[in-house]
This record gives C-alpha cells, structure tokens and sequence, in this order.
C-alpha cells in the first residue's frame, strides 16, 4: 500500500514538471516575458533594499545624534543623582569648588624695636649691634651688601639688648630678615639663648630653615616653587599673635601653628654648619611691635602707617614682601567702597633733601599704580611725597630711621 502511494505521487510530480517545460518549449514569448518581468523586479527590490538601507542608517544617527546631545546636556548640568542611606534622592554638585588661599597674609608691626641694616659698620669686625654666645662672626660684603657672615666655630647671635634676660618681646610682635642660605639647616630660637632660660614643655623653642623648606617641632613644610637654587637669599617673616606662630619663606606662609607652648621672649640665630664651604650670612633684620587691625586704625586715626612697603635701594620699585600690606588694603577698598586715600611716601633724613623728596613721590605713586593695577578705581587714589619733611622719631638711631621711612593711606 505504501509502495503505491509513492509510485502515484512520483507519476503526478513528473506530469507537472513536463507540463511546465512543455508550456515554455511551446510559447517562447511569455517565456521571453516573463524573465522580463522578474529581472525588472529584481532591480526595483535591490533598489527598495537600497533604500531601506539609508533611511535605517539615517533613523539610527538621529537616535546616536540625540543621544550625544542628551550626554552634553548633561554634563552642562553638572549634577548627578545619588541616594542615601535612608534611600532619599540627593542632587549632589559636581562642579570643582574654587580655592581661596591666602598664602602670604603677613603685616609687619608698625612700631619697630630693633633695626639692623649694618650702615655704619666695618669690614672685618664683630657687628657692634648685637651680642655672641658661641663661634666666630663677622661683618663681611658680599654681592656688594654689608652683610653678618656666620664665619666658623658653631656660632650663635642675639640682638645686643639692655636687659636681655628679660622678655623684650610683645604679645604681637613680627621679625623679619634676609638670609643667604643653601642645604644645611640654620636654627631661629624665639628666645635669647645667652640670657634666656628655655621654658618649652615640648622642648622646641626654634625653627630650622635651609633654601626650600622650614621645620618647626614635628612640622617640616616645603617651599612650593620647584627648582629653585641651592644657594640663595630667601626673606623670612614671622608673625607672633598671643600665642599663634606663622613663620613665611619670601612670599609663602609655610608654617601656620594656632598655638605654641611657651612665651617668646627674644631672637637667635645660630649654625652648626658654618663654614667657608657652607656660608650662611644675614641681613636687614627688624623686629617690630605689631598694630591694630586696619578699618580700626582708619576709624580712630583717620589714616594707616605701613612701615612694612619696601622698596630697592634708591629705587620705587616695589619688594615682593610689600605685597602682605598692599593685599590688606586692597581687601579693605574693595570691602568698603566709600574710602579714598592719599598715598604718602616718607624718607628718613639720610641724603639730599630734594632727592629724597622726588624718591618720596615716586615710590608713592608706585604704590597707587599697583592698587589701580589690582582693579581700585583711579578716582579713590592720590599720591603725595613728603620726603624727610615729617618725621615722626629721630634720625638718630636705626630704629628712629626706620620708623620715619613708611609709606600712609590717608583718608580724605
């Protein structure tokens, strides 16, 4: 039965197939047509997929395309959703927050107590203005200065002050001096080390400098700029506030400590490594009594006393330790909108009259054109030179001299 079945299926398929090539041997002309037909619409369908092909790429960029907008968009934004531990969404911004620093915020005392700029001394003796402990020190000139050379012998100095044993610093006071250092530590104590017992309960009373860091007890901070020379000049200032140290390497605090363990009482300097292979000397040392704050002064004086501005050598261009003091007052016009000041320059009685009169009104101006550089309208500063014509100590001693060279804002 099966065999049948397959027999007459194969005998039905065999008739079609020769119907069909029968049909084509038969009529060549709808043979002829029909190929025709199915090679046009061949082509019509390549042509379809063609377009389809397009319109989907095209369907798939503008997707892409909103896509790459949506992502900048929100990056614009600059948000981003989290959750916290109670499940709560939380909008968090991500935007990086902007850093204020004020790295170098120092201001000198305004009342000075101790002023060494070695004018009057010789070549080759013990400088007469201060006191030795231990080693060889002399005056020596180098780079054309008069200079305190740290000679040999591990050498230790104090300023030369009556009554030494006695604590001769204020509770706010600053020091400031140049130092010609390189690699090899030089220790600052905040004590007269001569006459002047230790009372540190953590036994560190001193600072160490050499040419790019500070140390203080356990605080060791570098000076940020990279790759500075070895051997160099550097400008340190120190900054006492009842119990609050900042010590600045040239135009950087470096160290901030909010509260020290003792009172200091006077000023060292000493070496270990002293030598002609190691120079170490130092230069235009002051120590001052420090003021009050500035928007005070102006309310009580009418003006502020800045003994702080220095300038080169008969010159008005301005030293980078002036900034601390220039900042101060910038901060104070910008935050009080209605002060104006006249800016008045003053010289101590050394030289011509008339020059120091014409140096007086130039390194005021400076002064004024490095505000206005700042953004102080023009309109709120005048500069004037007073030369040696206003003194107020006498000429007569370092400290007298310094006093009388500064620079006033005056109100008007």
């Amino acid at each position: 039965m099966k065999h049948t079945k397959s027999y007459t299926l194969t005998i039905s398929f065999l008739m079609i197939i020769n119907s069909f090539v029968y049909a084509q041997v038969t009529d060549p002309g709808k043979v002829i047509k029909q190929k025709g037909d199915e090679r046009i619409n061949e082509k019509v369908n390549k042509s379809i997929d063609k377009g389809y092909d397009k319109l989907e790429k095209g369907i798939k960029g503008l997707f892409h395309k909103k896509k790459k907008k949506k992502s900048v968009k929100e990056k614009k934004d600059n948000k981003k959703q989290s959750v916290n531990s109670r499940g709560h969404n939380l909008e968090i911004k991500t935007q990086k927050p902007l850093l204020k620093w004020a790295k170098y915020d120092f201001i000198p005392g305004d009342n000075i107590i101790f002023e060494d700029n070695l004018e009057d001394e010789e070549n080759g003796e013990f400088p007469s203005r201060w006191d030795l402990e231990k080693g060889q020190v002399e005056i020596a000139e180098f780079g054309g200065d008069k200079v305190i050379m740290l000679r040999s012998g591990e050498p230790k100095i104090m300023p030369f002050i009556k009554n030494a044993s006695n604590d001769y610093l204020p509770d706010i006071f600053t020091v400031e001096f140049d130092l010609y250092c390189h690699s090899y530590l030089f220790w600052v104590y905040l004590r007269d080390i001569k006459h002047q017992p230790s009372v540190s309960i953590s036994g560190f009373d001193y600072f160490t400098i050499n040419y790019n860091s500070i140390g203080f007890g356990k605080i060791v901070s570098e000076y940020p700029q990279k790759n500075v020379a070895e051997r160099r000049w550097i400008h340190i200032s120190i900054a006492y506030t009842k119990g609050k140290l900042k010590i600045y390497m040239d135009d950087t605090r470096l160290i901030n400590v909010p509260r020290i363990d003792f009172n200091p009482s006077g000023i060292s300097f000493y070496t270990y490594y002293a030598g002609e292979d190691n120079p170490f000397y130092i230069k235009n040392v002051r120590i001052a009594k420090g003021g009050v704050k500035y928007y005070d002064r102006i309310l009580k004086d009418g003006k502020i006393v800045a003994n702080g501005i220095r300038f080169n050598v008969n010159s008005a261009v301005l030293l980078p330790e002036s900034m601390g003091i220039i900042n101060k007052i910038y901060e104070l016009m910008k935050n009080h909108s209605e002060l104006k000041f006249s800016v008045e320059g003053h010289t101590d009685s050394d030289g011509n009259d008339k020059y120091n009169l014409q140096l007086s009104r130039k390194r005021a101006q400076a002064v004024v054109n490095k505000l206005m550089e700042m953004g102080i309208s023009a309109d709120r500063l005048v500069s004037k030179g007073w030369g040696e014509n206003k003194p107020v100590a006498g000429n007569d001693t370092p400290e007298g001299k310094a006093n009388n060279r500064r620079v006033e804002f005056v109100k008007f």
